[in-house]
């Protein structure tokens, strides 16, 4: 498998020199792997930070800056970040408002950002914490207990970042995430795997003609394989699954996000048909995002996050960000 890196065991401190080097407005500490917004948020305002192991770029790394996260906290390819990179990350953009974590349900990253947060609290400083479990796909996997965190992440970091910016309280940023979580639902789709740099070939195998229905962000096995479909019945799978788990009847904003190696042309496809299928079920699409926000490195295949447009959430959405991934307003 051709990969454009230097060598496995650098993969993750090379991608963040790109990234310093792409982005000089952030501020990339090589060392501690933190990546924190160039300027600090103002005195007293909530921080928010997030995390996870490489490989689902721009996840989360390409979402710090002005209205989403204060910083990120990026692992080695698919493995959570250690306790004491999102310590120092907390210390590093704290200004006296607390902290907000907001963490995917993987197992690893739980309990470290779990421990993190009592090192906070240690020192003085008021942690919370906002778990995200959106894909409704299965429950407990091989890397939860209970219900993965995907899609949902991206607009709860979105949410609760614009709702920090205007002058939320710790805990009221971190009920917009809670709120966020519970209107979201998720489900993702793989035609092939994915290959990490460090064993060089694919991270799980797919028949000649199979795909993988509910695939996890690592690749972890979803509710079942089946014989590969036209764009359009593979977007009914997914919608009729998130759509079943939540009523979307209404108003509701969608992240039709790609896994990495699934080119837009393809994702636009399967977009139109995730819209006439939302419509079938009276959901009408307000807001959306077509493309990689949330990857599994170079796997083909997609990914649908429906979220509910509540009022509060949608003022929320249309606020300014300015970040690597997402800019808008301002």
């Amino acid at each position: 498998m051709k990969m454009l890196i230097n060598a496995p065991e650098t993969v993750v401190a090379d991608a963040l020199a790109g990234l310093a080097a792409a982005h000089p407005g952030l501020r990339v500490d090589a060392e501690r792997r933190i990546v924190l917004r160039a300027e600090p948020g103002r005195a007293g305002k909530p921080a928010l930070v997030s995390g996870g192991g490489s490989g689902h770029e721009p996840l989360h790394a390409g979402f710090v800056g002005f209205g989403m996260l204060d910083a990120a906290c990026p692992g080695e390819v698919f493995t959570s970040p250690v306790p004491d990179q999102m310590l120092a990350a907390a210390q590093a953009v704290d200004t006296g408002g607390g902290v907000l974590f907001l963490v995917k349900n993987y197992t690893g990253d739980v309990l470290n950002f779990q421990l993190a947060a009592d090192l906070l609290e240690d020192e003085g400083i008021t942690a919370r914490t906002v778990l995200i479990d959106d894909d409704v796909a299965v429950e407990d996997s091989l890397y939860t207990a209970g219900r993965r965190g995907t899609g949902a992440t991206l607009f709860a970091e979105k949410h609760a970042g614009a709702a920090a910016e205007r002058g939320a309280s710790l805990d009221e940023a971190a009920a917009v995430a809670e709120l966020t979580n519970a209107a979201c639902r998720s489900f993702g789709i793989a035609l092939g795997p994915g290959t990490t740099p460090s064993a060089g070939r694919p991270g799980f195998e797919l028949g000649d003609g199979e795909i993988e229905l509910g695939v996890g962000i690592h690749g972890e096995p979803g509710r079942r394989r089946a014989a590969y479909a036209p764009a359009n019945e593979l977007a009914e799978i997914a919608v009729e699954a998130v759509c079943a788990d939540l009523d979307f009847s209404g108003d509701a904003m969608v992240l039709l996000n790609g896994m990495g190696a699934s080119p837009l042309l393809e994702l636009y496809i399967v977009y139109a048909e995730v819209v006439r299928a939302l419509e079938r079920r009276g959901v009408r699409v307000v807001r959306n995002l077509v493309g990689d926000y949330i990857t599994s490195l170079n796997m083909p295949g997609f990914s649908v996050t429906v979220c509910r447009a509540e009022p509060e959430l949608m003022d929320l959405w249309d606020a300014p960000v300015q970040t690597p991934a997402l800019r808008w307003g301002r």
